[in-house]
């Protein structure tokens, strides 16, 4: 008799754990879901808006060095110095590479990962 109890036990018991151990599972992969989603939501919104940012500082460095060109009166010398402040401004971003870019998105890859609030 009490045999037969310690065994229902254990199929109970079995039961449960094969209950939790697929419970987890849906857990992580809707929580798997969620970062992912969060992720890509971040990777997207910030490529569209680099995006049309290029487009637009494009279209006002051409309008910027012909503005130059025409007030000194040589359009080469105006793309010349647009460049110039291109390269003068990518050298400021390579050598604040961390503290502008790496550590913003870190941290913010960090609060989507292990954000408090599953």
């Amino acid at each position: 008799m009490a045999f037969e109890e310690v065994k229902e036990d254990f199929k109970d018991l079995k039961d449960y754990t094969k209950n939790y151990i697929d419970s987890n599972i849906k857990y992580y992969q809707l929580w798997g879901l969620k970062v992912s989603s969060e992720a890509m939501t971040y990777i997207l919104i910030r490529f569209i808006i680099g995006f049309f940012a290029m487009i637009s500082f494009m279209f006002l460095s051409f309008a910027a060095a012909f503005a130059i060109g025409i007030a000194l009166k040589n359009n080469s010398l105006g793309f010349l110095i647009v460049g110039v402040f291109y390269i003068l401004v990518i050298g400021v971003i390579i050598y604040f590479r961390n503290v502008l870019i790496t550590k913003p998105i870190i941290k913010k890859f960090s609060t989507i990962f292990y954000s408090e609030n599953d």
